[in-house]
């Protein structure tokens, strides 16, 4: 599967342009004029990459990131922009910036940093889920939220990782005790609260982000 990169740029013929020679090198590529409506689409699909500007209208490109990244976001971003002195780069990549290229940038060099930020992230991911600023190493069982590990039994952790992998989509509790609960015994509804209950107040005690929420009737849905 190619890598899904978001492209916000503000130049209709350079976004144009950056979208055509990316969509060349076998990526999929999904561009923007300004932030708007990008963390909506960031909730429902997989990206694996932001190219962002950082003159854009209405939310200032570096301030945009740094609100994704206080909200768990851990895409990696290049940053393309014509704010070019040492401080403004330096503001970029404390923003939480990867890279930052300064315009005008030739298109080769704009593929070659995409390449190399994709090949560091794809390998550092491998046997891993992420979710906002939970991060579940699979390999060895063992579960991050905001870079601090969390205890987690061996159902929660199975719990956990299916909510991942099926984010943003409502799952009702007869699907839950048959995907994750298995052959177990004395498998019932009320099981499925409990568990979920706990789950919840390991990852997120403070009860200030809301990752897994109740669907009223069905289920329950990571979002």
């Amino acid at each position: 599967m190619s890598a899904h990169i978001v492209l916000i740029e503000d130049e209709e013929d350079l976004l144009e342009l950056s979208e055509y020679r990316l969509q060349k090198e076998g990526y999929e590529v999904t561009g923007f004029l300004s932030t708007k409506h990008v963390e909506e689409l960031l909730l429902e699909e997989d990206v694996d990459l932001l190219i962002v500007d950082r003159n854009l209208p209405g939310v200032e490109g570096s301030e945009f990131i740094k609100k994704l990244r206080e909200n768990g976001y851990r895409i990696p971003v290049i940053f393309v922009s014509a704010k070019d002195q040492d401080t403004q780069i330096e503001e970029g990549f404390l923003s939480g910036g990867d890279d930052y290229l300064t315009k005008p940038f030739n298109m080769n060099e704009l593929v070659l940093r995409v390449k190399s930020i994709l090949r560091r992230t794809k390998k550092s991911d491998e046997g891993k889920l992420i979710y906002k600023d939970i991060i579940m190493d699979l390999d060895e069982r063992r579960a991050f939220v905001a870079g601090e590990e969390v205890s987690l039994s061996k159902l929660e952790f199975e719990l956990l990782s299916y909510f991942i992998e099926n984010k943003n989509i409502v799952l009702n509790r007869d699907q839950l005790l048959e995907e994750v609960w298995k052959n177990e015994e004395f498998k019932q509804e009320k099981t499925v609260n409990v568990t979920i209950n706990r789950l919840k107040k390991k990852i997120d005690p403070n009860r200030d982000k809301e990752y897994i929420q109740p669907i009223r009737g069905i289920g329950y849905k990571l979002c």
